[in-house]
């Protein structure tokens, strides 16, 4: 933990032990746990209370109606993003993760996610299944506050940071606990369920109050790996009717059909295990006093149902930027309460100190505010806000690109740079079919000018506001330090970042000057041809012939330099060069 950093949290600390202390003097047994449920590219019209006829969601449809919700709730077009905003509670642009790969879906580590505002309040914390804000130290989820974890690497499994012993398997998945790699028995999102409730059973026996964050990879592909039964439940289904009003009948094929019947089982998969989960909680008398939110992380991964609007991962369309916020919480919310009012991810975090009563640090700044008063439906005069949402492919944000400001009524919305932006009435206009922007233009100015604010102010949070952070090599708490495609910055071609023959390199910090070892594993082109490897760290060089019928080698108690350095490492057979697939470095005692 950085200096500013344990600053910031340190200077809460008394006064936090000081509320735990009092609270404890109050109701010791009725601690307020929090469980924060996110599923990976489930839409949100994916479930029966919001209109899908398709979908058996019963669980979360007695959830929806056993507690409160917001229905006008956004988040980003894409994962990394979304999370990034949810953990700390601020715009993604000031978090440095603004992308899925290429080594922009890393956060920077001076951020103070929720769990490391709770975990000095006495809260015991945990994360389960995707965390997809980096890889290695410092921005694990263990380097970020969390003290329980098992998680995947990388955006997903199936993806290029997956171990070799376990690429795309999400039933009896390799998962990292705490650190380790760790094969696990079950289909994945069952593992991740179990292991948050037993975690929270072992808290409560101690009367400790938990903090889960339960992130699902599922319904995200790769879908080759879905319970079966569910599958030929959906796939016995006439599908033609299960996709948005605006979906091309000729897209409406097969393979489409096959995909959503994955789709769908696997969301299912997801409803049966919230079931699951509440009947838990009432099993170890956690029912009454733990705050359950749930939400998906962006739009539907391809064309599904969106209600009467448009759009899918990616877009800035109400159906790529829409999710619900279920929150379940017997002791403090009425059943049934729905409330329309604008919100977003951000405000998650300062929603979970409100119910928790543990205080923001000081030094914090916070761009999400505290919902639960509408969750309470306690908000009779809300101030009116904009919210403002964005991401592109790219090393950094481009204004008014794939852009977005939503207001309680209006939407405005940016498609490239150059090009003016277009303004809807999302109360008459849910499928944002009619520009405003020339018969109000006046409102098109102001939320224009809002934009432009916003972006200048979150590009200017710190000094080379978007320079992606630095893997750090050589630190005691990770031994080992894993370079995979998901982290690279490219090198090579622009458009090849995980193919097989892409080329990128990483940027590290060498924390320890001295002896390493260095292994690299690569996918052979020809099983017959020698492999020429080059690896390249900072001003050191290391070359190796390797024997073509092996995919790795280690370079042993090579000296490394200290500081800021970049990882090149070339893989050649003949005239075709590439990159390799994962690179380990260790440092020698």
């Amino acid at each position: 933990m950085t200096f500013c950093k344990s600053i910031c949290l340190l200077s809460y600390l008394l006064v936090s032990l000081t509320f735990c202390h009092l609270a404890a003097d109050a109701n010791a047994a009725k601690h307020t746990n929090v469980i924060l449920i996110m599923t990976d590219d489930q839409g949100g019209w994916d479930y029966g209370f919001m209109g899908n006829k398709h979908l058996n969601t019963p669980n979360l449809d007695a959830m929806a109606a056993g507690g409160a919700r917001l229905s006008r709730f956004y988040v980003s077009p894409v994962c990394t993003p979304t999370r990034a905003n949810l953990m700390t509670g601020r715009y993604n642009y000031r978090t440095r993760a603004i992308d899925t790969y290429i080594g922009r879906a890393m956060m920077e580590p001076e951020e103070t996610t929720i769990a490391e505002v709770l975990a000095p309040a006495g809260y015991k914390t945990g994360i389960f299944g995707k965390w997809h804000l980096g890889d290695s130290y410092p921005m694990r989820p263990q380097d970020q506050g969390f003290q329980e974890v098992l998680v995947h690497r990388g955006g997903g499994i199936g993806q290029p940071s997956d171990p070799p012993e376990g690429v795309g398997k999400y039933t009896d998945p390799v998962l990292f606990h705490n650190g380790e790699q760790k094969q696990m028995k079950g289909y994945c999102t069952d593992i991740y369920f179990d292991h948050a409730m037993k975690f929270i059973e072992q808290n409560e026996a101690l009367d400790k109050p938990t903090f889960i964050y339960l992130a699902t990879n599922a319904p995200h592909g790769p879908f080759h790996d879905v319970p079966e039964d569910l599958r030929q439940k959906y796939k016995a289904m006439d599908l033609n009717d299960a996709y948005g009003f605006d979906l091309n009948k000729r897209r409406k094929n097969e393979k489409l059909f096959d995909n959503t019947s994955r789709i769908f089982s696997m969301i299912e998969n997801i409803d049966q295990n919230i079931g699951k989960l509440f009947q838990h909680l009432k099993k170890i008398g956690a029912y009454d006093n733990t705050l359950v939110l749930f939400l998906n992380d962006n739009g539907p991964n391809g064309p599904r149902f969106v209600g009467a609007h448009r759009g899918m991962k990616g877009r800035v369309n109400e159906g790529g930027i829409r999710s619900v916020l279920l929150a379940h919480w017997p002791a403090q919310l009425k059943a049934g309460t729905v409330n329309n009012r604008i919100a977003a991810h951000y405000d998650v975090f300062p929603t979970i100190l409100a119910a928790t009563g543990v205080d923001k640090p000081e030094a914090l700044k916070l761009d999400g505010v505290n919902v639960l008063p509408l969750l309470k439906n306690q908000a009779e005069s809300w101030p009116e806000r904009a919210l403002f949402l964005q991401w592109h492919r790219g090393d950094e944000p481009t204004p008014r690109t794939n852009a977005a400001v939503v207001t309680q009524n209006y939407k405005m919305t940016f498609s490239k740079e150059n090009e003016p932006g277009k303004l809807f009435d999302l109360t008459k206009d849910p499928a944002e079919s009619k520009d405003l922007a020339d018969k109000k233009a006046k409102l098109a100015k102001k939320l224009t000018r809002q934009y432009n604010n916003w972006f200048a102010d979150v590009s200017s949070t710190r000094p080379d506001n978007y320079a992606p952070p630095r893997i750090h090599v050589g630190n005691p708490k990770e031994p080992t330090t894993v370079l995979t495609r998901q982290d690279w910055r490219y090198s090579g071609p622009k458009g090849k970042g995980w193919t097989r023959d892409a080329r990128g390199n990483w940027l590290v910090t060498v924390e320890q000057a001295g002896s390493y070892d260095i292994k690299v594993q690569f996918q052979k082109q020809e099983d017959r041809v020698t492999t020429e490897l080059t690896v390249q760290l900072g001003d050191d060089q290391f070359q190796a012939k390797v024997p073509a019928d092996q995919s790795e080698y280690v370079f042993k108690n090579v000296s490394l330099h200290q500081g800021k350095q970049t990882v090149d490492v070339k893989v050649a057979e003949g005239s075709i060069e590439r990159g390799p697939m994962m690179v380990y470095l260790t440092k020698n005692k």
